[in-house]
């Protein structure tokens, strides 16, 4: 069962599910929707593909036990980012113990786990009890539309999510929040100061003061799970050629924001910030607009599911380590929408980079400890 699983895990990594939300004119999931729906159907599971946006599908694969009981689904998402820069990205290759390829490590590595997971128990017996999902979704890289829609369609009474955790298993995450800022100045040929107004040197002073709010907010008392939030400037424009002030500058940040801020916080510091520099020059001209953001999440405290990944970890003789990962995940969807989740994963390195990778013996483990916590959570009843 290793060498097939591994030999899945190649599979996945040499299809090309770049997503299009990223990379304009990328070929997204449909191919590995196809192969991961073909995959489930032929190994025994109920399959139903769900159509999220033209061309870009959910699979979700069920295995449905005679007798009542619990039910889990296995969340993971099949597209990639970009690869720019990359030489062989859908060339895996195995070294070392380490499987090589874009998404190797986000996160085909995970899904690859949760998919031979599932077979493994078809193929077995299935479950005696209990109701078993395996959720392939798309589009987690951008805005989780795939997630959005599974949650409309399929519940369970718990999930774990396979992002790559280095089998730390996570009982929550950050959120993040996505501001766009502009500057206004105004156009003159660069010969004339007195008739120009450069907005790109105003932006400067917003960029100071979030540096300043970034130090502020990276030294406050960490939660005990989500650590600290923190801020970054992503993306900045502006300006029309070498010889004319810049009329208009803008700038898109990123808030990492942690359980106990409210929502939408980082519009109110940013807006903070713009009247500061007003009072201090009336000149100046600033707007703000909120973009785009997910919260963060916690496991309901108490939930079982943490204690039993524990134990099945235990059992293998691998550490068995909770805590909290900086990313966001699809988990905090499944929440929100009634469905209590860890995030549980494969270790490697290279994510969003230009050498990712897997362990192998990671993927391998979590397999085996999902196919144990499957059967544990599910046949124990309601």
């Amino acid at each position: 069962m290793s060498d097939t699983t591994i030999q899945l895990l190649r599979d996945l990594i040499a299809i090309d599910s770049v997503n299009p939300s990223l990379v304009p004119g990328a070929k997204g999931e449909s191919e590995i929707a196809r192969a991961v729906a073909q995959l489930l159907q032929a190994g025994g599971l109920d399959v139903e593909v769900q159509e999220v946006a033209p061309g870009r599908m959910n699979v979700i694969g069920v295995l449905e036990a005679r007798q009542s009981g619990r039910s889990l689904m296995l969340c993971g998402h099949m597209d990639t980012v970009g690869v720019m820069g990359y030489s062989s990205p859908f060339d895996p290759v195995r070294s070392d113990g380490r499987v090589y390829g874009r998404g190797s490590q986000d996160m085909k590595g995970g899904l690859a786990s949760m998919i031979a997971a599932s077979l493994n128990m078809a193929k077995t017996g299935g479950l005696k009890a209990g109701r078993l999902i395996l959720a392939a979704v798309i589009d987690e890289e951008y805005a989780s539309i795939g997630a959005d829609a599974l949650v409309t369609k399929c519940k369970a009474d718990a999930a774990v999510v396979g992002e790559p955790t280095d089998m730390k298993i996570a009982v929550g995450h950050k959120g993040f929040e996505w501001i766009e800022i502009t500057t206004e100045g105004v156009a003159a040929h660069g010969s004339r100061p007195l008739e120009g107004r450069d907005a790109i040197v105003r932006m400067g002073r917003v960029l100071s003061r979030l540096e300043k709010l970034d130090h502020v907010l990276q030294h406050r008392h960490p939660h005990p799970i989500l650590g600290t939030a923190s801020l970054h400037a992503s993306l900045i424009s502006g300006g029309r050629e070498l010889s004319t002030y810049p009329d208009a500058c803008s700038l898109q940040i990123e808030r990492r924001t942690i359980t106990g801020e409210p929502e939408r916080w980082s519009l109110t510091e940013v807006d903070a910030i713009l009247r500061d520099l007003k009072k201090e020059d009336p000149q100046f001209k600033a707007s703000s607009r909120f973009v785009f953001g997910r919260p963060p999440y916690e496991t309901p405290s108490g939930h079982p599911l943490p204690r039993l990944i524990e134990e099945s970890l235990t059992r293998r003789g691998r550490k068995a380590e909770r805590g909290g990962v900086s990313f966001w995940t699809d988990a905090a969807v499944l929440g929100k929408a009634g469905i209590p989740s860890v995030v549980f994963g494969p270790g490697g390195a290279g994510l969003h980079s230009i050498n990712e990778y897997v362990i192998e013996a990671d993927v391998l483990t979590c397999r085996d400890a999902l196919i144990e916590l499957t059967r544990s959570f599910c046949e124990s009843g309601k």
